[in-house]
């Protein structure tokens, strides 16, 4: 059985699939956040499905948070793109 025609797999993308992104290796179960901006951990990955449903339901805390979201690389970079930053200050040398 691929883990395209896994019902179970069908019923968690059903049930959680408007926040996780949900898929499975033979041993894993992976969800992934669609909006990363959650004060949580954006990524699960659990061998055991109980507690892969619990940690959906309940996620555990964000280990840490990108460099950007901080206020001092807010104040000093300039958004150029998407994943593309701009300081006005020169390099210190």
């Amino acid at each position: 059985m691929s883990q395209h025609d896994s019902p179970l797999l069908q019923l968690l993308q059903r049930h959680y699939g408007d926040r996780w992104n949900i898929r499975r290796t033979e041993h894993l179960w992976i969800a992934t956040l669609r909006k990363p901006d959650a004060e949580h951990a954006p990524t699960l990955v659990e061998p055991d499905l109980e507690e892969f449903v619990r940690q959906l339901e309940d996620p555990p805390a964000s280990i840490g948070r990108s460099l950007l979201s901080g206020g001092w690389f807010q104040s000093r970079l300039h958004t150029l793109t998407d994943g593309i930053y701009r300081s006005e200050e020169p390099p210190s040398a």
